[in-house]
């Protein structure tokens, strides 16, 4: 078999339902997917793949359980803690910021939480004269890759449904991404602790305090918070518990049911345990929070994450359809090259996320990808911070947070890569990969 004028064709059938459902984000990129599909099969005759049903429905169940805990209060509580915690000591914010809005993005399993921490940080920033700049895009990017640590996001549910078919195990994969994301979360504000000018010479903040654009605002925020629902607290501490207790039986082969199939014995798969517990979670949290019917699905996380969902489910698909169809000639042909030059395989994976803006839909696609090229279940968990590269264009967190700071020192640039988040983001990947790799060959 070669690389004949059909495959690169299809191949380029696949990079422009990638890239054009990148522009497009959300149902955008699930639509691009599902006509990438389309024209695989009707114009090509190629077989559809099997749909990442797995994936769908643990982040679906996930998120109907984040989204009800943001309507009993609960994210609403989260953030005022975070505050609380960041106005202790302002002269840290550069490492307090991204650290307490990562922790809290950890979990929830959601950087929806971070957006509202991100106009406290740059606040606090200035109020202290530090650069928010430092600050901002530490907070930014941290939180956004925070999902590679949180044992409920939806990237590392892309990551789980694949790796528990391979025995590796949840507490596995953790054990991995946790400590390597907290490393590179402190080099990453490390990094950018000095970076750039002082707050008080810089040029465009003292032009904006001569011409009186800019206002010490101190505590508003504070000040002007509603208070937390009652039943907030009680709904952090369910939502807690079903974390919990998934982690802890999914890490333990032992504690799980299991059944005799075919003279075997078969554990309850770790995909099914996080999609039945966090149902289940979300039902007392209705029961116990006393949640209207009419909150059920009313909240940003609900709306965000099916629209996620569909996202996956359509340029999942197109990928898949497109390497079933190919798995030998790729095989044959590449894996050879990736095996002797995976950091080919790692700078691919950072120019996917980069394009498609999503990890999750990146690990979706890459991480089938590089075993079919037959790199180890231990290189694609160590290298995996590859594939959270969606800082390196500017998105509505970068675009946003720009705009939240006041002093003028958070820029997007004018060459589109030349902005705040860059530098700090491949900080990040950098150190995340080389420390997630290392770990990776204690645990895996």
């Amino acid at each position: 078999m070669t690389f004949d004028s059909s495959f690169w064709l299809q191949l380029l059938v696949v990079f422009a339902a990638v890239a054009v459902g990148g522009r497009l984000g959300g149902v955008g990129l699930g639509a691009a997917g599902g006509f990438g599909v389309a024209v695989l099969v009707f114009v090509f005759g190629l077989e559809p793949s099997g749909i990442p049903v797995n994936v769908m429905l643990i982040i679906a169940a996930v998120i109907a359980a984040t989204s009800l805990l943001e309507a009993a209060g609960g994210l609403d509580l989260f953030v005022r803690w975070a505050e609380k915690l960041l106005r202790k000591k302002p002269s840290a914010i550069t490492f307090a910021g991204p650290l307490v809005c990562s922790f809290f993005t950890i979990l929830v399993g959601t950087s929806y939480v971070a957006f509202a921490l991100y106009p406290v940080v740059a606040e606090i920033a200035a109020s202290a004269r530090v650069r928010p700049e430092r600050a901002v895009a530490a907070s930014v990017v941290c939180a956004g890759t925070a999902l590679y640590a949180s044992p409920m996001s939806a990237s590392m549910a892309a990551m789980v449904a694949v790796m528990c078919t391979l025995d590796v195990a949840f507490w596995q994969i953790l054990s991995v991404t946790i400590p390597s994301f907290f490393f590179a979360t402190f080099c990453t504000s490390l990094f950018l602790y000095r970076k750039g000018a002082e707050l008080a010479d810089d040029p465009e903040f003292q032009r904006r305090v001569a011409s009186g654009e800019y206002q010490d605002l101190g505590e508003v925020h504070a000040k002007t918070r509603v208070q937390a629902s009652p039943m907030a607290l009680r709904a952090v501490c369910i939502f807690f518990a079903g974390i919990l207790f998934t982690i802890l039986v999914g890490s333990v082969p032992g504690w799980r049911p299991s059944w005799e199939v075919a003279g075997k014995t078969v554990n309850l798969a770790v995909p099914q345990l996080i999609e039945m517990m966090m149902l289940a979670t979300g039902l007392l949290l209705i029961v116990f929070c006393r949640i209207p019917s009419d909150k059920f699905a009313s909240g940003a996380i609900f709306r965000s994450g099916l629209i996620g969902v569909v996202g996956i489910f359509g340029i999942a698909w197109c990928t898949g359809t497109f390497l079933n169809a190919h798995t030998t000639l790729l095989a044959d042909s590449v894996a050879h090259i990736v095996r002797d030059a995976p950091y080919l395989f790692c700078f691919a994976a950072f120019l996917v996320s980069s394009i498609v803006f999503s990890s999750t839909v990146a690990t979706t696609i890459m991480l089938p990808l590089g075993l079919k090229f037959g790199l180890s279940p231990e290189f694609m968990v160590g290298t995996w911070a590859c594939c959270f590269g969606n800082f390196s264009i500017p998105g509505a967190a970068q675009i946003a947070c720009t705009a939240l700071d006041r002093t003028g020192t958070t820029k997007l640039g004018s060459w589109v890569l030349n902005h705040s988040y860059m530098l700090p983001g491949l900080v990040w990947i950098l150190t995340a990969t080389a420390s997630g790799y290392a770990l990776a060959k204690v645990f895996i």
